[in-house]
């Protein structure tokens, strides 16, 4: 008689579907004195409450609330285990995501100790133990190859719906070669990355052969957050900080700055790229210098 192995199932805590619209209507007049009716992304206060103890006020979009609340707390350590968590109820009458546990817990105070406010947008914040927490975390490297990065970044370009209809906005994407799993706009980009780590801790998925894609800075707390998901792959459209360089050497991840079109920067982890695309001919690459100091 055969015998079949059965999975277990994935736990869900009780959650609401708080999702609100994006955009709202507004007028604009532009600069031939034509009034046009536009959109623009909404933002509202969504405080976070842990066993009825206050945690952070996020301004968002709200277009994903719960997991938002959930992606925060993982990210921020709060929270280790998924099947600790009861419940996640938003209710926007007063704009609130209340989380319960199933301990009960009365030591948040304790627990949270320091907090440092960081200069990104979107209200990041890192508590004082997540970098001893990531102290011997050693991401492995994921190879690429640079005609996929191409790929990727064509279709990325086709998922900022938000952005397009209103601007105001972060879009960060969850990826796997040149697919994209998840894409997530929001007012702040770490509400974004947050929202990614919500679904990814819902729905037990594993970083280890994924790609993490933002439209904004990598900050030191950018690379945290993406190191506590084991995502070996980090690229943006912007720049990058030299702590946040410094964390993703420590780490080995992988990082991709000034992404746009069919050109980049690899600031760590270039011996990890398959360039298997041909230069244009005659393509001179002149030598940076650094500024030389003032006096």
């Amino acid at each position: 008689m055969a015998c079949f192995a059965m999975a277990t199932p994935i736990y869900r805590p009780e959650m609401t579907e708080a999702g609100l619209v994006p955009t709202v209507p507004a007028c604009a007049v532009d600069e031939y004195q034509n009034t046009r009716e536009m959109e623009v992304a909404d933002e509202r206060p969504l405080t976070i409450y842990i066993d009825s103890y206050e945690i952070v006020t996020l301004m968002t979009i709200g277009t994903h609330p719960e997991l938002l609340a959930l992606g925060y707390l993982r990210n921020q350590g709060l929270v280790d285990d998924i099947r600790e968590i009861k419940s996640v109820q938003v209710d926007w009458e007063v704009n609130a995501a209340a989380v319960t546990t199933l301990t009960g817990r009365e030591d948040w105070r304790e627990r949270l100790g320091p907090r440092i406010v960081t200069t990104g947008c979107g209200q990041g914040t890192v508590y004082g133990d997540v970098m001893e927490r990531l102290g011997g975390v050693r991401i492995r490297p994921l190879r690429l190859k640079q005609s996929a990065v191409y790929t990727l970044l064509n279709d990325l370009g086709s998922y900022n719906e938000v952005y397009r209809a209103s601007g105001g906005v972060h879009g960060c994407a969850l990826c796997r070669d040149e697919e994209v799993l998840i894409f997530v706009e929001d007012v702040g980009r770490h509400n974004a990355v947050d929202v990614i780590a919500g679904r990814m801790w819902l729905d037990q998925m594993d970083g280890a052969d994924k790609l993490f894609y933002t439209t904004g800075r990598l900050t030191s707390e950018m690379v945290i957050k993406v190191g506590q998901m084991g995502i070996p792959v980090l690229m943006s459209r912007s720049g990058v900080t030299h702590m946040g360089l410094k964390i993703a050497r420590d780490l080995g991840v992988t990082l991709f700055s000034r992404v746009q079109n069919r050109h980049f920067l690899v600031y760590n982890g270039a011996e990890n790229i398959e360039f298997d695309v041909a230069l244009p001919p005659k393509l001179e690459v002149a030598n940076l210098k650094r500024p030389a100091a003032r006096g």
